[in-house]
């Protein structure tokens, strides 16, 4: 059920840069969805091995390297899957910023630990 709710609360994220974020386009709205199940899965189980990878440069940023990650993720999505488009990587990194933002905001609101 978790997975579900996480699955749901990042792709009403990705909706929301759709509509804030200029250069990040999705053409049918259902598309949403399946970034947003990308996205779920990445934050599961390949995010912590890349951030055991990337830990000399986190280190070195204060963190801020893992925007970097998360923007070229939100990139690469952009360009794998048809009818989401990322026009720019400053769309991209913009659009993982208000994502990652909007993900925390409703975890804190609504209290969901995952």
């Amino acid at each position: 059920m978790k997975i579900i709710l996480h699955w749901i609360i990042i792709s009403v994220a990705v909706l929301v840069s759709t509509r804030i974020v200029s250069g990040i386009n999705v053409n049918p709205l259902w598309v949403v969805l399946i970034v947003g199940a990308c996205l779920t899965l990445f934050n599961m189980f390949i995010k912590p091995v890349v951030n055991i990878l990337t830990l000399p440069l986190n280190i070195v940023t204060l963190g801020l390297f893992s925007l970097v990650v998360n923007g070229l993720l939100f990139w690469c999505l952009g360009n794998t899957i048809k009818g989401f488009s990322v026009e720019s990587f400053s769309s991209a990194f913009f659009g993982a910023l208000l994502v990652s933002v909007i993900n925390w905001i409703l975890k804190q609101v609504f209290h969901f630990d995952f």
